[in-house]
This record gives C-alpha cells, structure tokens and sequence, in this order.
C-alpha cells in the first residue's frame, strides 16, 4: 500500500501522521504552499483523504480529485465533508463514532461542573493569594439540577446516564420523540431550554441545527441557566451569547467548540462565569489513539476490498 496516495487535510495526530508515513504515500496539505498547483500535480495519484473536525473534503477538493475513493474522518462529525457529493461519485466515507462518546460526555459533566462551582475561577483566586484575605464566595449545586439535552445520540446518552448519577431529571429535544424513554420530551428547543437548568448541544452539526442556540433559545434559558456545547460551534450564535452573558441574560456557559477555531470571542475571556476548553471532547491520548487505529484500519480495510469498520457512505 505504500504507493497509494493519501491526502491528509491538517494536522491532527502525531501517532496517526507517523503511521499513515509508514503504511501510504502521505501528502501534508497544509505544508504545500500553492495548493492549486499541487492539486494539479497530484490530482491522479491521491486515493484517499483523512479529514477531522476543522477539515475534510469540500466539493471543490473532491472534484479535483478524480482518483478520490475514500474520505476517512479522525472525527464522529461529517460537517467538513461534502456527503452528497461523495455519494454521487461513489466515494467511500468512514468517521469514529462511539469511541470517542465517553470522553466527550465526561467533558460535559466536567464542564457542567466548572461553571456552577466556579472552578477555574476558585483555582485562580488560590493561586493569586486571595484566600488570605477571606474565603471565596458560594457557588451553586449541581446535583439535582435539571438537563437537557439537543440531540440524544450516543453521545448524548452517555451525558444523560452521568448526569442521572447526580440525581438530575433529564430531559431532551429531538427532532421526534424516542420511544421507550423516560426522560421528559420536549418538540421545541425553545420549550426544553425553558424547562431546564442546564442546556446541553449534543447534536450533528446540519443546515438545520446551525445557530439552534439564538437569542430566543437563550432568553428561554434565561439569567440564572448554564449553557454547555460539546457539540461544534456553529450551533451557537456566538455574538448572541456574547451579548446575553455579558449583559447578564444567561447565567453562565461551558464551552469546548466555537464557531471560528480558534479564535473567541475576547470578550469572554474576563468572565468568571464562564469555562472555556480549546475543543478537547476527544482530547486524550487513548481515545486519540484508538480514534487512529480506526481510521487506519478504515483506510486499509477498503484498499484490501474488505467490509469498511465504521461506514457513513
């Protein structure tokens, strides 16, 4: 296999970048200075490309790809790559669903539990000398709390059995109800953020579902709810929360995903209210790992004409 060409779109992981090395012909986009011109060059020799989170496959690379026959993603999202066109130039799509949904729920409750116990903030105020001049404020209790939750996938789920551990009622939106559930559902994001303390995006990214998080689902929450996106972050409408936590309308936010990585939004930075991780939902060094061996084994398992582990298309 090492003569076949594999296009990986950014960096993402050492481990993975060091194997596809050893096992394929590995192209780096991101350290070729004319993309165009590369394309041009390379346009019959690339077979696959391994995409994650920030990028993937858009129609524009895969149509100038012809040789293209497989997308594999270090990712469970798809929002980076172009699905209908895949399908309709019949190229193969691979993603890392389920190994990743126990870290990503874990930062949720992690997060859930950082903004109503001002945990980085009681860090700091440690750290800067504070405590001797008297004891930090009260915080607020998590237990017991109501959760809901947009999108009750895998990961989803996995949020809503830990969060039932700190006896917290559950509810959820979907786009129809579950069946055989007893958590509380809700037809409208505006009806469940109403109706809890704690919102929670755990959805795909979609037309759809881009800025489910507006003002009106803000307000609905309202000045003493927490809002967490371990989703992505075009899910929020970020200049809303910025003005709905700045003038005080939302109570307080977690937040791993935003809506133009890197970059956020300054304004939250001097906000003791409001936790903020560099979208590390998968960010350990066994789930990472586990997450390369899919892909490698995706990658390898389709030029061997075997049954893909993970399909999407």
């Amino acid at each position: 296999m090492e003569s076949i060409g594999v296009l990986m779109a950014c960096p993402m992981n050492t481990y993975l970048e060091q194997e596809l090395e050893k096992r394929f012909n590995l192209f780096r986009f991101w350290t070729v200075p004319d993309k165009t011109q590369f394309l041009k060059t390379q346009r019959n020799n690339i077979r696959a490309v391994v995409g994650n989170a920030a990028a993937g496959a858009d129609a524009e690379l895969i149509e100038n790809l012809p040789k293209l026959e497989i997308v594999a993603s270090f990712s469970v999202g798809l929002d980076k790559i172009d699905l209908a066109k895949c399908k309709e130039k019949g190229i193969r799509v691979t993603n890392t669903p389920d190994v990743l949904t126990d870290d990503v729920a874990d930062l949720a409750i992690g997060l859930m539990l950082a903004v109503l116990r001002r945990l980085c903030e009681n860090d700091r105020y440690v750290r800067s000398g504070k405590w001797k001049k008297g004891d930090y404020k009260l915080t607020t209790k998590f237990s017991g709390k109501t959760v809901g939750i947009i999108g009750l996938g895998r990961i989803g789920m996995a949020i809503a059995k830990r969060a039932e551990a700190f006896n917290c009622p559950i509810s959820y939106y979907t786009r129809t109800e579950k069946p055989n559930l007893k958590y509380k559902y809700y037809p409208s994001v505006v009806e469940l953020a109403s109706n809890c303390n704690i919102l929670v995006v755990a959805c795909p990214l979609t037309e759809e579902t881009r800025h489910i998080i507006n003002r009106e689902v803000i307000d609905a929450l309202g000045p003493k709810g927490v809002l967490i996106n371990i989703g992505r972050g075009p899910h929020m409408d970020e200049k809303e929360l910025v003005s709905a936590l700045v003038e005080g309308r939302l109570g307080g936010a977690g937040i791993d995903v935003f809506e133009n990585e890197p970059h956020v939004p300054e304004e939250l930075f001097g906000l003791e209210n409001v936790v903020l991780t560099p979208h590390i939902g998968s960010g350990t060094v066994e789930t990472r790992t586990v997450m390369a061996d899919l892909v490698l084994g995706n990658l390898e398992a389709h030029f061997l004409n075997k049954p893909l582990f993970t399909p999407v298309v």
